[in-house]
């Protein structure tokens, strides 16, 4: 029986977990002993007592000296990576190029770190796709948040006082979270507007009630994501976008590039273009935000233009969150078995490969090595 480590996260603001309840209870019934740092769901709304299937543990050091994988959302201090059984398996987010030092410790005690982020993006893997399932809830918290700032209601209302309009919104970027942030905006009742360089994204876009803002720039790239744009291109996209962010009472951005600094594409011309009360709420703040003013953590006023750069939006609503990323850990555990059962990393599997950072002392992942 192969001991499963899950860890309380340390993270500023972080408050999901690894493992929920019920999947400790399935992989429980698959065969892994689970054992759970104390209070390791708490902030997520999972106490110690609701995780029966499981063992609970006290301290860091036995907890990890011990187990064979240990799971976490965001990366440990390298402390803590110290403590890992040598040759152990790691699998949780790691952005190693955020933090080299994290790399170094899990060479330097063998172990071999799955990061969550870099799962390929094909369909057998669309189960373990953390990016994917978090940006789900991402989009949906950016959303509620930028209704929040907003002056205006998002709906339009007939009432003995007048009609009030709805709020125009722009959201920027159709990926998952993209979409998310215009379904519930939808919801809320505003007019929805969205823009992505990706063509295929249209008809996702119109499937939720929103026009799509066509500035006559296509990028589509690999794997989903969006080719970075030429700087014709850009002024191309620049200049479209301008009149409709002059008119929105609201605009959501969420255009990200993998392992790159987010593309600035709301410029502070636009920004002071746009009216009195708007708000820009930018979901890419985290690697350095779409708007040329955002504050990463902070709300800024601009010509009276809020500005605001949240981080970590997932983290919001941490007992969904913690539901999808827990399911995510068990689908991809499942690829961790032989045909005996025994606890075995496949390095030949393309999803192993894709996300396999560091193996056996050095690291493997070809965006780490030579570096």
């Amino acid at each position: 029986m192969t001991e499963l480590a899950v860890l309380k996260e340390c993270a500023p603001g972080e408050r999901r977990v690894a493992i929920d309840p019920p999947t400790a209870a399935r992989l429980a019934g698959a065969g892994w002993q689970v054992r759970i740092e104390t209070g390791a769901g708490e902030a997520a709304g999972f106490p110690d007592s609701a995780y029966s299937a499981a063992e609970i543990v006290a301290a860091r050091a036995p907890l990890l000296g011990s187990a064979g994988v240990t799971v976490w959302v965001q990366p440990p201090e390298a402390a803590s990576l110290g403590l890992m059984k040598p040759g152990a398996i790691a699998i949780g987010l790691l952005f190693p190029h955020r933090h080299p030092e994290h790399v170094a410790a899990l060479n330097a005690n063998r172990i071999s770190m799955l990061a969550l982020e870099a799962v390929p993006r094909i369909t057998r893997a669309q189960a373990m796709d953390v990016l994917s399932s978090q940006a789900t809830v991402a989009g949906y918290q950016a959303a509620l948040l930028a209704a929040d700032l907003s002056p205006r209601l998002f709906p339009m209302l007939t009432t003995a006082a007048g009609t009030l309009r709805p709020a125009k919104v722009v959201v920027i970027g159709a990926g998952v979270a993209g979409l998310q942030a215009i379904a519930t905006a939808r919801r809320l009742g505003a007019q929805v507007e969205a823009y992505d360089i990706r063509a295929a994204a249209r008809e996702q876009v119109e499937s939720l009630g929103a026009r799509m803002i066509d500035t006559g720039v296509s990028a589509e790239g690999e794997g989903g994501y969006a080719r970075e744009l030429t700087a014709e291109e850009k002024a191309q996209q620049a200049a479209a976008l301008a009149h409709h962010l002059a008119k929105a009472d609201v605009v959501i951005s969420t255009a990200a590039l993998p392992g790159r600094p987010a593309p600035k594409i709301v410029s502070r011309a636009m920004v002071e273009s746009m009216q009195p009360g708007a708000v820009i709420l930018d979901m890419a703040a985290e690697s350095g935000g779409n708007c040329e003013l955002t504050v990463p953590g902070e709300e800024v006023i601009h010509r009276h233009v809020t500005i605001a750069g949240p981080l970590n939006l997932a983290s919001r609503a941490p007992l969904h969150a913690s539901e999808m990323f827990a399911r995510n850990i068990a689908n991809l555990l499942a690829l961790l078995h032989d045909q005996d059962g025994k606890l075995a990393l496949n390095t030949e599997d393309e999803i192993i490969q894709g996300c396999l950072m560091t193996h056996d002392g050095r690291s493997v992942h070809p965006s780490l090595v030579g570096k």
